[in-house]
């Protein structure tokens, strides 16, 4: 269970405040018009940024202070981060040891999830000679084998077509349901929340809204969020 309490962030100035708590086992959409601070709030859960003050808690401890390591997260970016020079099984095998030191128990593993996304066969191949849906199913891997309670996910899916993008997103659930994790997405298609949150968190007017249930909020949704949906 992840909890924002009395939570104010930002980098020179306050950008964005939060007070909520997102139930375990949730899939929720976060929303808002560019720079209302999606990227800031994944930041500061996943460890990258300091809060100005307030704290995180992760099923009621503090982690306010914890490295990102040590953080109950697994972040997949926009732009994939898989690195050029190393294979698809060695950016996914990253999930399991930063060092890839993993003998032959954890290639095995490393080979289980790629076949579970898609990529059977595929481990040797380096990120330039595979497409970008398959650049996505390799984060997902690193993801899945950090095996972290709480994924966020940072639009990694925005370049792909909406056939292929629906297909990565039932397989985000599929994996999260597998392993009973949370999961955060950034989107600005509401297609996408409607399929695939339960929960959907509002930003605007520098606040993070607690969340609430997907289609009752997008059924009867607030002034500034029916004008962000063109209603």
């Amino acid at each position: 269970m992840l909890t924002l309490e009395s939570l104010v962030l930002g980098y020179d100035a306050p950008l964005l405040r939060a007070e909520w708590t997102l139930a375990p086992g949730s899939r929720a959409a976060v929303v808002g018009p560019s720079g209302a601070g999606k990227s800031t709030l994944f930041a500061a859960i996943a460890g990258f940024l300091a809060p100005l003050s307030g704290r995180i808690l992760w099923n009621g401890q503090d982690i306010t202070d914890s490295p990102p390591a040590a953080r109950p997260t697994a972040l997949i970016f926009q732009d994939n981060n898989l690195f050029p020079h190393l294979t698809a099984a060695q950016n996914a095998g990253l999930g399991l040891r930063p060092d890839l030191r993993l003998g032959r128990e954890g290639w095995q593993r490393v080979e289980a999830v790629l076949a579970r996304v898609g990529l059977e066969g595929l481990g040797d191949r380096k990120p330039g000679a595979l497409s970008g849906g398959q650049q996505s199913r390799v984060a997902l891997a690193r993801a899945a084998l950090q095996d972290k309670p709480l994924i966020l996910l940072d639009e990694p899916f925005a370049a792909l077509g909406p056939a292929l993008r629906r297909e990565m997103l039932d397989l985000v659930r599929e994996i999260a349901e597998e392993r009973q994790a949370s999961v955060m997405m950034i989107t600005h298609d509401i297609a996408d929340a409607r399929r695939f949150a339960d929960k959907l968190i509002w930003l605007a007017g520098g606040v993070a809204h607690p969340p609430e249930e997907t289609g009752a909020l997008l059924a009867d949704p607030p002034p500034e969020l029916a004008a962000y949906l063109g209603e």
